[in-house]
């Protein structure tokens, strides 16, 4: 199976059009376009039923002491771990592609709803969810696509990986909200084939030249 998107190149740096938020400089950061890429597949399997996608950034700190502290860097060296920027399930069999904007298209404060989605599909909460749970203003279920917003102070770029599964059932058993962890457990067992594109993205001036 093969995965690749017109909004950016495979392991080529994503447009901020594409993320939760860009470079500012006055404020470090702001409000961006928020608006999913564009994916397209093709080389689909026999017996495919249904379609999962998974975009993760795999480059968050582990622990979250210097983040966006003025003064200070996130090391390099600094233990990695994932978040969920976007889970979609019982995509139907026939499709071949996601246009752009089609699931996101700005930032919604506490978050866009779900699980119901366009397409018949169902969308997972996004891990904004915990991330803003403590932002009176900000704070509810983020469900679909948000994009990148990684520390403006992070001394790496962030890596986003979009996984597309082709999978052997119609509907995966999941009930109600559910997260990017709970679909990587579902899918086990009925994947038929996988493909995946990554995009980079920085927050951090000095490293986006």
């Amino acid at each position: 199976m093969k995965l690749w998107s017109d909004s950016f190149a495979d392991n080529g740096k994503i447009p901020g059009k594409y993320a939760f938020c860009v470079i500012d400089p006055a404020t470090r950061v702001t409000l961006s376009d928020n608006r999913n890429p564009h994916l397209a597949w093709s080389d689909i399997p026999a017996g495919t039923q249904s379609f999962a996608l998974i975009c993760h950034d795999v480059d968050v700190p582990s622990k979250g002491d210097d983040v966006n502290q003025e003064g200070r860097m996130i090391p390099s060296d600094l233990p990695r771990v994932d978040f969920f920027h976007w889970t979609l399930i019982d995509l139907p069999p026939t499709l071949t592609s996601i246009t752009e904007g089609e699931f996101s298209s700005g930032v919604t404060a506490r978050g866009k709803s779900g699980p119901a989605a366009a397409r018949g599909a169902r969308q997972g909460i996004n891990d904004y969810t915990p991330w803003f749970a403590g932002d009176p203003e900000m704070k509810g279920d983020y469900f679909g696509y948000d994009g990148p917003c990684p520390p403006w102070n992070d001394s790496i770029i962030h890596h986003y990986v979009f996984t597309l599964y082709a999978l052997d059932v119609p509907k995966l058993a999941l009930e109600g909200t559910f997260t990017g962890q709970q679909v990587r457990d579902a899918i086990n067992g009925h994947v038929l084939a996988e493909a995946k594109i990554t995009g980079s993205y920085t927050l951090n001036p000095a490293l986006a030249k």
